[in-house]
């Protein structure tokens, strides 16, 4: 028997049962649906996350005061307030060779005026270094100018929110605010960034990192960001922070270098087992439909013993009759597996269209594990039905006994 007469056959077997094909395509193509939906929404989770701590910089190191770490025994009566970080242990990294860029962080919310409007901000002191380090850019103006980093000058950059909200349609640039009790003069406004990992650049105020100090009267730093020269010299820099700011802490190993890779591996490698868990959750449909393809096939064996016996009397041999049920199977799941993969991509359209802040991706390794899947299934539940029929008699068969 060639492949085309078993294809055939197959076919023709399948077109007389048109009810029975409907439950089975019904019900692999739900598995297949549940599948590729959750498969995509945790991959799109994934690449989210990571494009989104991506965007953070490139090549980037966090410093921050204080060791993070755990330790037995009773917490320390004293001392136990981590050492401040200061604008001087920040110019003190640039001894570093594989340090490109630092930006100094202070962090703090005060009131900001302009003639009579006047609304709570988050004021962010830094240098010019951070645009360069956070990748952000301009609408209009310029961006904080190059100066020495304890320089105080009452010059500001808004984001585009606070432009749209204190300036309305006027310009911006050139206009001074007041920020608690002090002047500043806009000097650039921010493009539009959107939230990006919790910051929202577009409803901020960035100002000149000493010039935050004396606004919320402290010496101490939020954070210091570095960029590095390249990606390979990223751990050899964090080796040369911790050991100078050990030297300027007198022999204390007290802050927390957090690595932009570090970030994203730790989150890749997290949201890549949640995406697995939640397919091999949903692939549970495809053994309920694969349970059904079996119990299909049993009662079609069973209607159709006149038929393997006349097939068995006319030569057919035990493997054909087995291919013959097998490839019915198989033919069936993959039209339910197909259907399946079409009504999940017009679920993600839509889950598109209702949420284009989020894009969703269905990786093409899912597209094929699916059909994989559904074919293998189909074999695996429809062996059993296929070797009962190919191990009949064919008098017995044809007596339908």
């Amino acid at each position: 028997m060639m492949v085309r007469d078993t294809l055939s056959f197959s076919w023709t077997a399948i077109k007389t049962q048109p009810l029975r094909v409907i439950l089975i395509v019904l019900a692999m193509s739900i598995g297949i649906t549940s599948v590729t939906i959750l498969t995509a929404l945790g991959e799109s989770a994934r690449l989210y996350i990571v494009n989104e701590f991506q965007a953070l910089g490139t090549n980037l190191i966090i410093v921050l005061p204080g060791r993070t770490e755990t330790t037995g025994g009773q917490p320390p009566l004293f001392g136990a307030t981590p050492r401040d970080l200061t604008l001087a242990d920040a110019n003190a990294l640039y001894r570093s060779h594989h340090i490109a860029a630092i930006a100094p962080i202070s962090v703090g919310a005060a009131p900001v005026s302009i003639r009579g409007l006047e609304r709570e901000v988050t004021i962010l002191g830094s240098t010019s270094a951070l645009r360069r380090v956070r990748h952000l850019s301009l609408s209009k103006g310029h961006f904080l100018p190059e100066m020495d980093i304890d320089r105080t000058l009452s010059i500001c950059v808004i984001g585009q929110t606070i432009k749209d909200e204190l300036f309305a349609r006027q310009q911006a640039v050139g206009q001074w605010l007041r920020i608690n009790d002090r002047r500043f003069r806009v000097i650039g406004v921010l493009a539009s960034e959107g939230q990006s990992i919790g910051v929202d650049f577009d409803d901020m105020v960035i100002v000149p990192v000493a010039s935050a100090q004396a606004l919320f009267n402290t010496q101490s730093l939020f954070r210091i960001l570095v960029e590095t020269k390249s990606k390979e010299g990223m751990y050899k820099a964090v080796d040369d922070i911790r050991e100078l700011i050990k030297l300027r802490h007198e022999g204390e190993d007290d802050v927390t270098l957090i690595t932009q890779d570090s970030v994203v591996n730790t989150f890749d490698e997290i949201l890549v087992a949640l995406t697995l868990t939640v397919a091999s959750i949903a692939s549970i449909s495809l053994a309920v439909a694969g349970i059904l393809v079996m119990n299909v096939m049993w009662v079609s064996v069973t209607q159709r013993t006149a038929e393997i016996g006349l097939l068995k009397a006319l030569g057919a041999t035990q493997r054909q009759i087995l291919w013959l049920f097998l490839t019915e199977a198989a033919m069936v799941s993959i039209a339910g597996a197909l259907s399946g993969l079409l009504l999940g991509k017009v679920i993600l359209l839509i889950l598109q269209v209702s949420y284009p802040e989020f894009p969703l991706y269905l990786p093409m390794w899912a597209v094929f594990s699916a059909l994989a899947v559904a074919l293998l299934t189909a074999l695996i539940f429809g062996v059993l039905p296929a070797r009962q029929a190919a191990k009949m008699n064919a008098v017995t068969a044809l007596n339908k006994r």
